[in-house]
């Protein structure tokens, strides 16, 4: 299993329930997903980021048909609109 795991940074913190939404409309619409969760910051220090995305797939392969998936797609374009910056980790998990 490969989980990928994306941390936002937002250009404004009042976007991140908005984002969290989107993020989370995904569930149910992209058959490689095999989980989805998003969660936003509580701590808010200075290294935090303000909402992260953990996602999970059988396979790469999978992980990649997800990114190249319309609604995939269309997610990332908007996430790209809000934030200001982002971080991301993929691994082989158990």
């Amino acid at each position: 299993m490969i989980t990928h795991i994306v941390l936002f940074k937002m250009k404004d913190r009042k976007n991140v329930e908005k984002a969290k939404a989107v993020l989370m409309g995904m569930k149910g619409r992209i058959s490689q997903l095999r989980h989805i969760e998003a969660g936003i910051d509580v701590l808010h220090s200075e290294r935090s980021y303000d909402l992260a995305l953990v996602t999970k797939f059988d396979s790469i392969e999978e992980l990649k048909a997800y990114q190249a998936n319309p609604v995939h797609v269309d997610v990332s374009k908007y996430m790209v609109s809000v934030r200001e910056s982002s971080i991301t980790v993929d691994y082989e998990s158990g």
